[in-house]
């Protein structure tokens, strides 16, 4: 049955999640409408929901979802010999936009992106509230990867990461994961699974168990 997405308008509201499609090239798509102000983006996270376009804007919670397990992270001999090597320096939160406009930049594995001038305004403006964060890979003073995400308690869901040097995301992500693991965090969403996400130990979770598991990780009391 082909299940039509809500409308939004100014009122500040989801529908459930779980009545989204759970297959075909719909799945997921919830709602269209709205805007992408702070106050909406994070009634969206909490609620299991995230944005895909802007024009018009589009709410997704696709069935199943793709999350990293904090413990079972895998990381392989080559990027633990990387990470010894201390190739890269690695920061946080100091290039929010940056990180956003490499996320954005055309490459070999992906020649458009969602990641338009209007996400990356409201992306930097939910990191200016403190809800969104970045890891910077710097080599020599350069920018050569990273990623953001947007946290919420103990709720950490990626957006996007990028690389201008051969394992530079990977890294980010290295530090990602063990920097929510110290820090008390339960679920790291990853939204869908990739060749790369699953080779780094990314699994998939029925929406239903998704949802009950975020519920209970954005009350937690975590800092980023």
């Amino acid at each position: 049955m082909n299940v039509s997405p809500a409308i939004l308008d100014e009122r500040l509201w989801f529908p459930d999640p779980r009545g989204a499609p759970s297959s075909g090239d719909d799945n997921g798509l919830l709602a269209v409408g709205g805007e992408l102000s702070v106050p909406r983006l994070l009634l969206a996270y909490r609620s299991g929901i995230f944005p895909w376009t802007d024009d018009p804007v589009t709410w997704w919670s696709p069935d199943p979802r793709a999350i990293f397990e904090l413990d079972r992270f895998h990381v392989p001999r080559s990027l633990q010999r990387v990470l010894k090597r201390g190739t890269f320096t690695v920061t946080v939160d100091q290039a929010f936009r940056a990180v956003m406009e490499g996320c954005a930049e055309p490459a070999l594995e992906r020649y458009t992106t969602w990641i338009s001038p209007a996400f990356v305004e409201a992306y930097v403006n939910l990191h200016r509230a403190g809800h969104a964060h970045s890891v910077e890979c710097w080599r020599e003073g350069r920018l050569v990867g990273g990623l953001y995400g947007v946290a919420l308690g103990g709720f950490f869901a990626g957006e996007s990461m990028f690389h201008r040097e051969d394992n530079a995301s990977k890294v980010a992500l290295a530090f990602l994961i063990e920097r929510l693991r110290r820090r008390g965090f339960a679920l790291c969403d990853t939204q869908m699974l990739t060749p790369i996400t699953r080779r780094l130990g990314g699994v998939l979770l029925p929406r239903d168990v998704y949802l009950a598991r975020l519920a209970q990780a954005v009350t937690l009391s975590c800092t980023f």
